[in-house]
């Protein structure tokens, strides 16, 4: 299925975290924290401004972001686990 957000939200799939920790630890999986990293998969058109024009979005289709860690609805897409949010929820990208 294709999925195209609409207006200035995004889809994005989370990037899996670490197993071990730097001290070579094992993380069990009901320690984990759900990353707050991923990848865009999807973005909108742009949300539009008071005279009826595009606001050009800043992230693009393949970026790595970091978001808020309560950021965005959870999705399943094509047996995927996704997120949905809006282009504001995103805090940067990752170079």
């Amino acid at each position: 299925m294709a999925f195209k957000p609409l207006h200035d939200r995004v889809l994005v799939r989370r990037v899996e975290s670490e197993e071990k920790t730097a001290g070579g630890l094992i993380i069990p999986d009901n320690a984990k924290e759900k990353p707050a990293e991923g990848i865009v998969v999807a973005v909108g058109d742009g949300a539009r401004d008071e005279n009826g024009n595009r606001i050009p979005m800043d992230v693009k289709e393949g970026d790595k972001i970091i978001f808020g860690k309560w950021s965005g609805t959870e999705v399943t897409i094509d047996g995927q686990e996704m997120l949905i949010m809006k282009e504001s929820d995103i805090m940067g990208i990752v170079a």
